[in-house]
C-alpha cells in the first residue's frame, strides 16, 4: 500500500538565488511565498549533513496551479560545491516541465533573459493521436527546462 503523499515542491541550489528567482517570475510568472528562508546552526548541520551549513532562498509559488499549488524552492548553500552541467539522458533529476502556449515564443523568451538553447522546438504525435510540441532550455544557472504544448492530431 502507498504512502499518503502530497507533492509539495522542487528544490534548485542556485549560485545566486536571488537573480535565479527573479528569472522564474519574470519568465513564467512564479509568485514569491514568504519569508525568506535564512537558516544555519547545529540543526540545519544536522539535517544537511553539512558542517557549517547556511542556506538562503525562497520559494515560488508555480503557475496554473492557485495559491495552494507547489513551489519551486531556490536555494543558495555556504558551502556550495560545483558540479558538471546537467545533461537531458543523466540518472536522476532531470528537468522541470511548463505547459505554455506557444513552445518558440517561450523558447525565445528564455534566451532574451539570460537561459540557453537545449535543442531544436520538435512535434511528436503520441500514441492517443495528440501531437506534443516541446523543446529543452537551460536558464541561467544552467539547470534544464522542458516547455511544451499539447495539440489534436490536426494541432
Amino acid at each position: 500500500m502507498p504512502i499518503q503523499a502530497k507533492y509539495v515542491h522542487t528544490n534548485l541550489v542556485a549560485r545566486d538565488w536571488r537573480s535565479l528567482a527573479a528569472f522564474y517570475q519574470r519568465v513564467f510568472g512564479c509568485v514569491p511565498v514568504p519569508p525568506e528562508r535564512d537558516f544555519q546552526g547545529d540543526l540545519l548541520e544536522a539535517g544537511t549533513g553539512i558542517p557549517g551549513a547556511h542556506l538562503t532562498g525562497m520559494h515560488l509559488r508555480l503557475p496554473g496551479w492557485g495559491d495552494a499549488g507547489p513551489t519551486l524552492e531556490i536555494f543558495h548553500y555556504d558551502p556550495l560545491i560545483d558540479a558538471a552541467e546537467t545533461s537531458v539522458n543523466r540518472p536522476g533529476f532531470g528537468h522541470i516541465a511548463f505547459e505554455v502556449p506557444d513552445v518558440r515564443a517561450a523558447r525565445e523568451t528564455v534566451l532574451e533573459e539570460g537561459g540557453r538553447s537545449v535543442g531544436e522546438v520538435v512535434t511528436l504525435l503520441v500514441a492517443d493521436g495528440r501531437r506534443v510540441t516541446w523543446c529543452y532550455v537551460r536558464d541561467p544557472e544552467g539547470n534544464l527546462l522542458e516547455l511544451q504544448s499539447w495539440g489534436s492530431p490536426q494541432g
